[in-house]
């Protein structure tokens, strides 16, 4: 084993960065051992030192980010600051003075993957980021390098840990959006601000980076079609019990049937209850993937918090470490298709549709027309009605979404539809 140790520069030590420091420390030889030298935290960048952090050697302490990546000494940057800038430019930076970089900053990387990817191939260094995407689950690797003599067709996943949880508590006990997100909140599940969460951004993120990997094509995040869980009632969650579903925020990153384009988007759906997502509880995620030779693969475990988040972030540093000593890097960007993204409206699903209407004789066949008119095949009809009021639940067969929204907006303008209560898309049939 090599005696000089190879020196670690951690960006951030909030929960993440603090569980990296504690693994670090007191797992030391292990790492050593594995990565067949010893490595040392050499400096970490913080924003308020003076701020207690047990467990972390003070003396270590820097508020000069810049400066610690510019050392010149330093083998591998660990990023878990988030946020765009100033820590793209720190990480270019790092790039510039012959360090790997391990990040778990998946906006920064679905905004701007690419040029980072150039970067680290120019200054020929790593860039690692297995903790970007659902935490503690070994994802990344897997589509970028298991799966590398594969074709993946799909990839549908639960990929927020915060939204599930909401959606869970929806389901399991009849619960509202604003009681079921009070308790992920006091939890510890939700941030103060849960935006990110709840409209779908840190999902998004996710999902053009796996659709990125897995069709080995550039998506950014503006390419992934967002909407979040805020709508999503109790109604929905009853009605798709009465289906046999249950709801998720589903990432689903697919290639179109001719193969030409691949689509990315993230929205709330009903999935049957004999899908393997549909059992995925809590705060936990999971991924499904569809590919041509291995079939379909599930991914699932804890997708956030500082311990499985650590645990993704030291597995690239022994990967970034052991490259090192091999003077070698390992799989970069893989962007040869260059296929274009798709819209939304050119997406082939099904519609679960809610709508307020007069109950009278006649109205269910206006409904049919406007689908028909649409090429909107109709699955099944649920209609109830008292006291001049029904409710009517239309499930379609598979169409383009355009199909879909314009029928829903054609329905909007009849008379006899005083309101379209509700609409989800239905998925993993």
């Amino acid at each position: 084993m090599r005696t000089r140790p190879l020196k670690v520069a951690l960006l951030g030590c909030g929960v993440v960065g603090s569980e990296v420091t504690r693994i670090m420390t007191t797992q030391g030889a292990d790492l050593a051992a594995r990565i067949g030298a010893p490595v040392e935290l050499a400096g970490i960048a913080v924003r308020r030192p003076n701020r207690v952090r047990a467990g972390v050697p003070a003396e270590l302490l820097t508020t000069d980010a810049t400066a610690l990546v510019k050392r010149g000494d330093i083998d591998v940057v660990i990023e878990v600051i988030g946020g765009i800038e100033p820590v793209r430019t720190l990480i270019t930076t790092a790039f510039e003075h012959g360090a790997s970089v391990v990040s778990a900053n998946k906006a920064l990387l679905a905004a701007d993957g690419a040029t980072l990817h150039a970067a680290a191939a120019a200054h020929k260094v790593d860039l690692y980021y297995e903790a970007a995407v659902a935490g503690a689950i070994p994802l990344i690797r897997p589509l970028r390098e298991s799966l590398a003599g594969d074709k993946i067709n799909r990839v549908m996943g639960i990929v927020n840990g915060t939204t599930n949880f909401i959606l869970d508590k929806m389901d399991s006990s009849g619960a509202g959006y604003s009681e079921a997100l009070d308790e992920a909140t006091a939890l510890g599940y939700a941030e103060a601000d849960p935006t990110a969460d709840v409209e779908g951004f840190d999902a998004a993120a996710k999902a053009a980076i796996l659709a990125g990997i897995a069709f080995h094509t550039r998506v950014t995040m503006d390419d992934v079609y967002r909407e979040g869980l805020t709508e999503v009632t109790a109604a929905d969650i009853a009605s798709a019990k009465r289906m046999g579903c249950t709801v998720k925020l589903l990432a689903i990153c697919e290639r179109t049937t001719d193969g030409r384009s691949v689509t990315a988007r993230v929205h709330p759906a009903m999935i049957p209850l004999s899908h393997p997502l549909a059992s995925v509880r809590e705060a936990y995620n999971a991924v499904f993937v569809e590919a041509e030779a291995a079939g379909q693969l599930m991914f699932y475990g804890p997708g956030a918090g500082g311990a499985p988040t650590a645990s993704a972030v030291l597995g690239d540093l022994v990967a970034a470490c052991r490259n090192k000593l091999a003077g070698t890097t390992g799989a970069g960007e893989s962007a040869y298709t260059q296929l274009p993204v798709s819209p939304m409206g050119d997406v082939v699903t099904r519609y679960h549709i809610s709508l307020d209407v007069a109950d009278k004789p006649g109205v269910l066949a206006q409904v049919a027309t406007v689908f028909a008119e649409h090429d909107v095949s109709i699955d099944t009809v649920r209609q109830q009605g008292k006291d001049g009021e029904a409710s009517l639940v239309v499930v379609t067969h598979r169409a383009p979404d355009a199909a879909l929204s314009a029928t829903v907006g054609a329905l909007r303008k009849l008379d006899t539809v005083r309101g379209v209560a509700s609409i989800m898309r239905v998925e993993g049939e």
